[in-house]
């Protein structure tokens, strides 16, 4: 059976919802085509325990900043910095085969900016996004885009 590994973290639970918008449709797909790969996803937080992944894996992370515009005067984000941590250990990032990000269209060009700075610092290509929970339009499209990046 095929699977696409996540690995992902939540702050305010619309990553969490989205993944699992994402795992429910993956399984819908799976009904139709055994073929279909499911998702098997891994939500990383302050007190995950490093580990050494040894599968590829996609990231899903939303952008959360605390000061600066995070592109002419500074960033620091904060929440997701435990994410970045992980994939960072060891040689956690050879795995990673892309980043998805999320947040609020609101924040303009801070928009995905930690996708984004991920996909840069980890050498892994910034594949797709989606505002807060996303709609079901997104998750149909980025399924497939993992599928076909996996």
């Amino acid at each position: 059976m095929r699977m696409i590994n996540i690995l992902f973290i939540s702050v305010e639970g619309n990553t969490r919802t989205f993944i699992q918008k994402l795992t429910d449709y993956a399984e819908q797909q799976h009904a139709k085509d055994d073929q279909a790969p499911l998702i098997n996803a891994k939500e990383i937080s302050d007190i995950t325990p490093f580990a050494d992944e040894t599968a590829d894996y996609f990231v899903f992370v939303p952008t959360y900043l605390d000061g600066g515009n995070g592109i002419d005067n500074g960033v620091k984000e904060l929440m997701t910095n435990s994410l970045g941590e992980y994939i960072g250990y060891n040689d956690n990032a050879t795995h990673c085969r892309g980043v998805i990000g999320s947040g609020n269209r609101n924040f303009n060009q801070q928009y995905c900016l930690t996708a984004r700075r991920y996909a840069e610092q980890f050498n892994a290509p910034f594949l797709d996004d989606y505002e807060l929970r996303g709609t079901t339009d997104d998750v149909a499209r980025i399924y497939t885009t993992l599928v076909e990046n996996n």
